[in-house]
């Protein structure tokens, strides 16, 4: 008997000695033992950058499939299951199609150790390439040059920002981790960057390797109007509802998407533009979990996440209590400085289920006061920190769970 989906998933976590191997070999020998073609679809749009990546991956999804399109479309993390990453039409795969991928992979991979990552980009790319799709969206894990999706030569690379986390993999500066992103680009192919101004090692790279760059807020334009916006190129616009997505830097996220579809082989109407941002959902991202007291969860993790959530504060404001938890090799620091002026108290737990990268909560709590918060209060488990939480904000306030996926994960539940 084949052994269930949650068996597989404790044996590969335990299969590499290491979480995060970053490298393109392993991979790479076991996709050609497997003999997966070079790429999953015909065409495939890979999503990098430091924040924005999973809303932009929804936005093509969404925009895709209203257009006629069968996508597939690879993300990670999940939040509550792992059949989250791979999804076919809209559906996530099933445990049987994953179960079988990795057997594929298992049976092909002989003795060469490959990370938890890895077999779940081989799986992705062994049920998109069975399934005859037309697009294939992937999402970069983390970095670009040495990340496993990058096996894939993309037709279009979207690096929707770029700013610090990982620093421990990708380097101590914008820079540096820019050079990293930018390992996804391929040269005479199309790259959309979402920021106007990237890092100059991304624009080094497109300009040496001859890519074919298209800049937000220079290549393509954004203009906001109170009722709807405007995404325009020269000779061409297209009048768009807002996300549903909240925070105001969706619109540049699906800016970003139109453009890297406007720029592919793919024949797309207007009206599919148009009904995908208006329905492009994904969780964790300004999500309503509760109300009276509102409660909002956001899986905002580094400080550029933390200004973005600042920014939408700003503009909804009302009295608002963190529930709070970030990983240990997470700018704890950074995050709350962002965040510290809109927030009138801080409730803390500590993440259990990331191993070595989880704090107890007396080291989160120096952290957070580090970082310049006051009112902090320390709790033995996240839900005790909601309950407090929820107490403290009263019906008219908000409740504002953040800082890790970990931490929506724990309190927002998993829909049925």
């Amino acid at each position: 008997m084949p052994l269930p989906l949650a068996d597989w998933l404790l044996r590969i976590q335990q299969q590499h000695p290491q979480a995060i191997a970053m490298g393109l070999e392993r991979v790479r020998a076991v996709a050609g033992a497997m003999r997966l073609a070079p790429k999953p679809a015909p065409v495939v749009i890979t999503v990098g950058g430091t924040n924005g990546k999973g809303s932009t991956v929804a936005f093509l999804e969404a925009i895709a499939r209203a257009a006629g399109l069968r996508v597939g479309t690879y993300t990670s993390p999940h939040l509550w299951r792992f059949n989250e990453r791979i999804r076919i039409d809209g559906v996530e795969a099933s445990d049987e199609a994953i179960v079988a991928a990795f057997e594929r992979i298992d049976a092909a991979r002989g003795d060469t150790p490959i990370t938890y990552f890895e077999y779940a980009t081989l799986a992705a790319f062994d049920l998109f390439e069975r399934d005859g799709l037309d697009l294939a969206i992937l999402e970069v894990g983390l970095g670009g040059r040495l990340d496993a999706t990058n096996l894939v030569d993309a037709d279009v690379a979207v690096i929707t920002t770029v700013d610090l986390d990982h620093m421990d993999y990708l380097g101590p500066d914008r820079e540096s981790i820019g050079a990293e992103k930018a390992g996804i680009l391929r040269a005479g192919k199309i790259a959309v960057f979402g920021e106007k101004d990237p890092p100059s090692s991304v624009l080094r790279r497109a300009y040496a390797l001859g890519t074919i760059a298209i800049r937000g807020h220079s290549g393509y334009l954004v203009d906001r109007f109170e009722e709807h916006w405007v995404w325009r190129e020269p000779g061409f616009q297209l009048a768009l509802p807002y996300p549903a997505l909240a925070a105001p830097v969706q619109v540049d996220n699906a800016a970003a998407a139109v453009a890297a579809l406007r720029a592919s082989p793919l024949a797309i109407p207007d009206e599919a533009f148009a009904h995908g941002v208006a329905e492009a959902r994904v969780p964790g991202r300004l999500q309503r979990i509760g109300e009276s007291p509102e409660v909002v969860a956001d899986v905002a993790h580094n400080p550029q996440g933390a200004r973005q959530l600042a920014a939408w504060l700003a503009a909804n404001p009302k009295p608002t209590v963190a529930v709070f938890s970030a990983l240990g090799d997470k700018d704890i620091e950074g995050i709350v400085a962002a965040l510290a002026p809109a927030i009138a108290a801080w409730h803390l737990g500590p993440i259990t289920d990331a191993g070595s990268r989880g704090l107890p909560v007396e080291a989160l709590e120096a952290r957070v006061r580090a970082g310049g918060a006051t009112a902090v209060h320390a709790h033995g488990a996240l839900d005790h920190a909601l309950w407090a939480a929820r107490d403290a904000a009263g019906e008219g306030g908000r409740v504002l769970v953040f800082g890790s996926f970990h931490t929506v994960a724990a309190l927002a539940g998993a829909p049925a």
